[in-house]
């Protein structure tokens, strides 16, 4: 394995693990009211992208490691969706 093999494995496998706290915590305290909605919108569309460039020029590494993160990614916003507290938004004046 090159030291870049080494280097994009070791960055795929910490951005995949990122997300697996974050489930838990939502799962654990069914409360996903810290969620930002936005930022997990924002974030599966993201990975929705680099899953289609790595299938556009045909890196499975690229797609695959990110259609992990965009699975993760996309239960965590599920998972807002389903939990979120009523009254737990930014309130308006």
């Amino acid at each position: 394995m090159s030291p870049a093999d080494l280097v994009g494995s070791l960055a795929a496998l910490c951005s995949m693990a990122s997300f697996t706290p974050q489930i838990a915590k939502i799962v654990a305290e069914r409360d996903a009211s810290a969620v930002s909605l936005r930022t997990y919108g924002v974030t599966v569309t993201g990975f929705a992208g680099w899953v289609a460039y790595g299938v556009l020029i045909d890196s499975w590494p690229v797609a695959a490691s990110n259609a992990v993160c965009l699975a993760l990614s996309a239960v965590i916003l599920v998972l807002k969706l389903k939990f979120d507290r009523p009254g737990s938004g930014p309130r308006t004046a």
